[in-house]
């Protein structure tokens, strides 16, 4: 009891920090460099767009800048020009895939997917971006060895091209629990083989902290044993996917940590949706709960 408590107050704590600088959405943002919040630089902080989908790009963008945040996560190419104005970062890019439920797991769709994939990285490349996503699929009746073997025929016909240009492939990591029934890669052992078999290092999971605590749980070990195969983290908070302080399971700044001692250089983007009225101040708080 005596350590909840410690938690509870160590999180409220950093609430009030974050508080202290909350914003109103399109209000108050600051020309000053002095006036904008100083980060510690172990975490590069990133934000998902479709979880702040009541402001328009160029709103989150001034948002973004406004917190401290380098990047925005699942911006597509029509939409570049708009980051590169605020001088923000694609962190995960977005636009080859067919969807969450027709991937690389089953041929029928390879033949698209190669298509999207050989036009899309490099485009990714020459915009200076590193990072692209991609799906497994879901499993429609089919085992998992089937699925690692289409998954590895599909993914080597583009894997040297990402490696030519530069750009890192990044399977996400999603529940099959909840949220994404029949989705098939949905625990970390099965992407972990998947990168294991394609032996290159322009192939990695997207560690997303919520799905993976709904599927498996144990997020800091599976960060510290098999961090070299996790290439970009979401945030959430469970259950519902919702804020990222003390009314969820999930800690946060243990988590940062762990991510931060495996040396990771890469961006954690915040991908809970908020459910407060006011959701800047929630995009607010949870970079102060990461920013350790």
């Amino acid at each position: 009891m005596k350590e909840q408590h410690s938690r509870r107050k160590a999180v409220k704590h950093i609430l009030a920090a974050g508080a202290g600088i909350a914003l109103t959405p399109m209000a108050g943002f600051s020309s000053s460099k002095e006036e904008l919040p100083i980060m510690k630089g172990n975490i590069n902080h990133a934000v998902c767009r479709w979880t702040y989908g009541h402001l328009s790009l160029d709103e989150l963008c001034k948002v973004a800048k406004e917190i401290g945040i380098k990047a925005i996560d699942l911006v597509g190419p029509k939409e570049w020009d708009v980051l590169k104005k605020y001088g923000l970062d694609s962190s995960m890019c977005n636009g080859a895939e067919i969807n969450l439920v027709h991937g690389f797991n089953n041929t029928a769709y390879h033949s698209k997917l190669i298509q999207n994939y050989t036009e899309m990285i490099p485009l990714v490349a020459k915009a200076g971006y590193k990072n692209l996503i991609c799906f497994s699929g879901n499993r429609d009746g089919m085992d998992d060895e089937t699925g690692l073997q289409n998954s590895v025929i599909g993914l080597k016909k583009i894997i040297g091209l990402a490696e030519k240009h530069g750009v890192v492939l990044t399977m996400e990591l999603l529940n099959s629990r909840v949220d994404h029934k029949d989705y098939m890669c949905d625990r970390s052992v099965w992407g972990i083989e998947l990168c294991k078999r394609l032996g290159s290092e322009h192939f990695k999971l997207l560690f997303d902290i919520y799905h993976m605590q709904i599927d498996e749980g144990d997020i800091i070990r599976s960060i510290q044993k098999n961090h070299a195969y996790y290439g970009h983290y979401h945030t959430g908070g469970n259950p519902g996917r919702h804020e990222i302080d003390e009314s969820q399971e999930l800690y946060y700044p243990a988590i940062m940590k762990a991510i931060h001692a495996t040396g990771f250089k890469g961006y954690v983007a915040q991908e809970f949706i908020p459910a407060a009225a006011d959701k800047i101040a929630s995009l607010k708080n949870a970079i102060a709960i990461c920013d350790i």
